[in-house]
């Protein structure tokens, strides 16, 4: 079966900054119309920053859309069609003053298919040189090193919340097992 909705109108009811919301009318693969709403964002780029420790450099920052601090692996989102690799060291740098001497791509992440078309693209980073953060003018947070077994744990138990650093953290954990990282 054909699962393709084809697209008759975009309708932008918001465009801004970090995202612009549409309402569409689609066709669905049975002829009947429907309306689908869209938030269109333009994707970001995370690391899982892996001293040779073994410890994993975290960011805790507050999220504003959930009224909390959050403890993550540093993100953030792209800047036009920057490459994702390029952000993700822009990032790495700016949130934790870190730079690595290996990366290894994770995959891509879709965060809400429901009703967002972001893509998180992920990687691991390795062989880390440390200087000096330089984060947003509008990003306040915190570094912390947390060793890769106590954040499996910490993600299992439920006290980290955000999917890209649990999805990030676990494929890291898992190719450590399987020696492919």
């Amino acid at each position: 079966m054909d699962f393709t909705e084809k697209t008759l109108l975009k309708d932008y009811k918001y465009k801004g900054r970090i995202i612009n919301m549409r309402v569409d009318e689609i066709l669905l693969p049975d002829g009947k119309n429907a309306t689908r709403e869209v938030v269109e964002h333009n994707g970001g780029v995370c690391v899982v920053p892996l001293t040779n420790e073994n410890e994993i450099i975290m960011v805790r920052q507050y999220r504003y859309p959930y009224s909390e601090v959050l403890l993550e692996i540093p993100a953030g989102k792209r800047d036009g069609d920057e490459e994702p690799l390029i952000c993700g060291k822009r990032e790495l740098l700016e949130e934790t003053g870190a730079t690595a001497k290996e990366y290894k791509f994770l995959g891509e992440l879709y965060p809400t298919p429901g009703y967002c078309g972001e893509i998180i693209y992920m990687y691991a980073a390795k062989g880390l040189e440390f200087g000096d953060k330089n984060p947003d003018e509008d990003e306040f947070l915190e570094t912390e090193r947390i060793p890769l077994s106590t954040l499996v744990d910490m993600i299992l138990s439920g006290e980290i919340k955000d999917s890209k650093t649990q999805t990030a953290v676990l494929k890291v954990n898992e190719l450590i097992k399987r020696g492919e990282f």
